[in-house]
C-alpha cells in the first residue's frame, strides 16, 4: 500500500513556465485540489479496493456510460460536480491522486466512503465494525497527510514556489460529513447525532481549512455543505421510520435525517464566518449542496427530471430500485433507459444530469 502511495505521487513540475503560461492565457486558477468522499472522488476508490484485492463495482459498466464511454472510477454515469467546475474554469478534469502521476493542474485526494472524523472515533463508539473488519482510514486528516508529505514536495521546492502555486489554486474541502452520519444513523437518535457527531465533524473540517490556509497558503477554498440525507434512497430504505409522521408528505423524505443535514450546514456556515474574520485576505466560499437537491426533489419536472424522483437509475430489486446486495455494476443490476431523467444514479450518488444542475448553482460564487 505504501509503495502505491509514493508511486502515485511521483511527478516533476517546472513551476515558472506553468505560472507564465497561466498569466498569458488569463485563467483565474491554475489548479484544483480536492478533499472529500465519493462526491469528489475522480477515481481513488478503485485503487483503495485493490489494496484489499477487492473489485470496486464502479470499475464496471454502466458507470461512465453517459459521458466518458467507460468506467472511470467515478460513482456516476458521467461527470461529477467537480468535473463541471473544472470545465467552467477552463481546467482539465481533476485526476485521482492514486492514479497515474501528473498533478501539475491539481489532484483529487477524495476517497469514496471517507469521513471527516478519523475512523477510530467510530470504532471506539461501536458505530462501525472492529478495525479487523473495517481497517480503512481515509479520513480528512489522512488526505491532508497525503497532500502534505507526499504530494506537496513533488509540486514545489521552495516556500515561494508553494505560495505561488497554492495561492492560484482552488481548494475543495468536501463534501464531507455524509459518511460520518451514515455510520451513525440507525445506531443513534437524530438528536444525539446533532449534539455529538455534528460538532465533531465541523471541528475536523475547520481544522483542515485552517491548516490549508496557515501551512500551505491556500487563498481560495470552497466548502460544500451536505445533501438532504433524508431524501437519499439508501437512507430511506435502510433506516425506515415506522411512524408516517417522520416523512415529508410531499416528497417522501425523512424529516429527522434532513434535520441532521440542516444542522451541519448551519454550523459549517457559522464556522466559515469566524474563519473569514481570522483570515481577511482569504476567499472562503460556502457551496450550498442542500438547496439545489431539494429543488430537484420537490419540483423534478421543472428541472427536467421524471416524477418518481427517489428511484435510483441503476440498482437491484427493491424499493426505489435500491438493493444493497445488488449494487450498480453487478450482473443482476438494471439500469434505467434515460439516466438524464433521474436524479439519483446508484443510491446516494447523483446522475451526471443532477451534478450539472448542482454545479451550475455553485459556479457564480466561485467565479465572482
Amino acid at each position: 500500500m505504501r509503495s502505491s502511495l509514493y508511486g502515485a505521487a511521483v511527478v516533476l513540475v517546472l513551476l515558472s513556465p506553468w505560472a507564465m503560461a497561466s498569466a498569458a492565457d488569463g485563467r483565474r486558477y491554475d489548479s484544483i485540489f480536492c478533499f472529500g468522499d465519493s462526491f469528489t472522488d475522480t477515481g481513488n476508490n478503485p485503487a483503495v479496493f485493490a489494496w484489499y484485492s477487492v473489485v470496486d463495482p464502479v470499475t464496471r459498466p454502466p458507470y461512465g456510460s453517459s459521458f466518458f464511454g467507460h468506467p472511470t472510477g467515478r460513482n456516476c454515469d458521467g461527470r461529477l460536480i467537480i468535473d463541471f467546475i473544472a470545465e467552467g474554469l477552463g481546467l482539465p478534469y481533476v485526476p485521482p491522486y492514486l492514479g497515474p502521476p501528473g498533478f501539475r493542474q491539481g489532484a483529487s485526494l477524495a476517497v469514496g466512503a471517507a469521513t471527516a472524523i478519523d475512523v477510530g472515533f467510530f470504532h471506539e463508539r461501536g458505530l462501525v465494525p472492529a478495525p479487523s473488519k473495517f481497517p480503512l482510514n481515509t479520513s480528512l486528516t489522512v488526505q491532508l497527510q497525503w497532500f502534505d508529505s507526499l504530494l506537496k514536495p513533488t509540486l514545489c521546492g521552495t516556500t515561494q514556489e508553494c505560495a505561488d502555486l497554492f495561492g492560484r489554486s482552488l481548494f475543495f474541502v468536501g463534501e464531507l460529513g455524509v459518511n460520518d452520519y451514515l455510520f451513525s444513523i440507525g445506531k443513534m437518535t437524530a438528536g444525539d447525532i446533532i449534539s455529538s457527531i455534528v460538532p465533531s465533524v465541523i471541528g475536523s473540517i475547520r481544522q483542515a481549512i485552517e491548516r490549508l490556509i496557515e501551512e500551505h497558503g491556500a487563498k481560495t477554498l470552497v466548502l460544500p455543505g451536505v445533501i438532504p440525507l433524508g431524501c437519499s434512497p439508501p437512507v430511506i430504505d435502510m433506516f425506515a421510520d415506522p411512524d408516517p409522521a417522520g416523512y415529508d408528505s410531499k416528497t417522501g423524505c425523512m424529516l429527522k435525517n434532513n434535520e441532521i443535514a440542516q444542522r451541519h450546514n448551519t454550523l459549517l456556515q457559522q464556522s466559515l464566518v469566524e474563519i473569514r474574520g481570522n483570515h481577511p485576505g482569504v476567499n472562503i466560499i460556502y457551496a450550498d449542496f442542500f438547496t439545489p437537491v431539494m429543488e430537484m426533489v420537490e419540483s423534478p419536472t421543472k428541472s427536467g427530471f421524471r416524477d418518481d424522483v427517489l428511484t435510483v437509475c441503476c440498482g437491484g430489486p427493491g424499493p426505489h430500485n435500491f438493493n444493497i446486495t445488488v449494487p450498480c455494476g453487478d450482473a443482476e443490476a438494471t439500469t434505467c433507459s434515460q439516466p438524464s431523467a433521474s436524479i439519483f444514479w446508484d443510491g446516494v450518488h447523483f446522475t451526471e444530469a443532477a451534478n450539472r444542475h448542482i454545479a451550475s448553482s455553485w459556479m457564480s460564487s466561485i467565479i465572482n
